[in-house]
């Protein structure tokens, strides 16, 4: 019973995550390719995340949690503009010396953008 169980609450949090790195993507401008190719699978299995024919587990699952991580700092420091979210994933930024939407394709430069705007975010 247990088992089942855990399952379940497994299949449930893939099931959020992929519904929330779905969200996030798109409100951070990143086009069904560019997902694809942060989380490391195809576009047709980015198709089927969306309806819900398929869920995350493991690599994609933790890198699609970075992803989530990324959006969420950035919205807090944007206060929560779309545009300017969009906007920040598409221009150069100097402190991590690349475009961020590119830098994230690696899981190198996803933990450095993360690791970026978390300390921008956190109060000195």
């Amino acid at each position: 019973m247990t088992l089942t169980n855990s399952t379940a609450q497994d299949q449930s949090a893939a099931s959020v995550v992929a519904k929330a790195v779905l969200n996030a993507a798109h409100r951070l401008g990143l086009s069904q390719k560019d997902l694809s190719e942060v989380l490391g699978l195809s576009q047709g299995q980015i198709s089927k995340l969306k309806t819900g024919d398929a869920t995350l587990t493991g690599k994609a699952f933790d890198i699609a949690v970075y992803l989530i991580r990324i959006f969420r700092s950035l919205d807090t420091i944007t206060g929560g503009d779309e545009q300017t979210n969009k906007a920040w994933m598409r221009n150069e930024n100097t402190d991590l010396g690349m475009i961020p939407s590119q830098a994230i394709k690696s899981v190198a430069g996803l933990v450095d953008t993360m690791n970026y705007l978390d300390s921008a975010r956190a109060p000195l």
